[in-house]
């Protein structure tokens, strides 16, 4: 099946909705986002280190310097990124033009400066982001995944319903391949079988929500366990630890 901008599947809105991005203004040397510019003031490249490095330019000040969380290393994506991403600004004119709304929000600050500056770093870290999934990965994992175009379909489905248990037969009509070639092309290009990689994903969330104070069972049922204490095994199994211990670490 050819792939169209209608048939693609949008492979960051789950994670987006998923992994909370936050963003602020840092200092320069302490910043995880930064953008560099040329000479002359011209926006050049901008780099990001979503696994929270600090970002450091010896040769010139940036125009800009944020820090970024999104997730952190619960965040199966932003763990599979380089480090850092980097993009090339001067092939990029709406890039730059966004540079230039925040170079204006961030030198001229004026009602709301705050919030535009905010959400205009997410939308260069999203351009930032479509960037490397376009471009892809040689090393095996999430981001490797997501640049198939076949692979992506059957990936933003385990990512959209993480309750499922999802059968390599559904995964693999989904991608529109046959079961064998679908089950070794999954596990060559992410690393892990299409099983485990539904199970870790399904796993994340559910250790998220109980960092959020939920309670077990509501969660077990949310992500379809058949019982709280199937969940509990899976989840001690996955993480070395029972669910109700990582509830009650981060409600203390």
């Amino acid at each position: 099946m050819t792939e169209t901008p209608e048939t693609r599947p949008d492979r960051l809105s789950s994670l987006m909705a998923r992994f909370t991005l936050s963003v602020s203004p840092a200092p320069v040397g302490t910043g995880n986002l930064i953008v560099l510019a040329t000479q002359d003031g011209t926006a050049d490249h901008a780099l990001l280190c979503l696994r929270g490095k600090a970002l450091h330019s010896s040769e010139r000040a940036p125009l800009l310097s944020a820090r970024v969380d999104w997730g952190g290393v619960a965040n199966p994506l932003a763990s599979a990124l380089p480090d850092p991403v980097r993009v090339d600004l001067r092939q990029d004119a709406e890039g730059a033009t966004l540079i230039g709304l925040l170079q204006a929000e961030i030198t001229g600050p004026r009602c709301g400066s705050a919030s535009v500056i905010a959400r205009l770093i997410e939308v260069l870290i999203v351009r930032m982001l479509r960037d490397c999934i376009a471009s892809g990965s040689a090393t095996p994992g999430l981001l490797a995944g997501l640049a198939d175009p076949r692979l992506s379909r059957a990936i933003v489905a385990i990512h959209d319903q993480p309750e499922k248990t999802w059968l390599n037969d559904d995964l693999a009509a989904i991608a529109g391949l046959p079961l064998s070639r679908f089950a070794d092309l999954f596990t060559v290009t992410m690393g892990e079988t299409p099983g485990a990689y539904a199970r870790r994903w399904r796993l994340l969330l559910a250790r998220q929500d109980l960092a959020r104070g939920q309670r077990v069972e509501r969660v077990a049922h949310r992500y379809g366990y058949g019982s709280a204490e199937g969940f509990s095994r899976a989840y001690r199994q996955h993480f070395g630890t029972a669910p109700i211990a990582e509830r009650k670490r981060h409600s203390a």
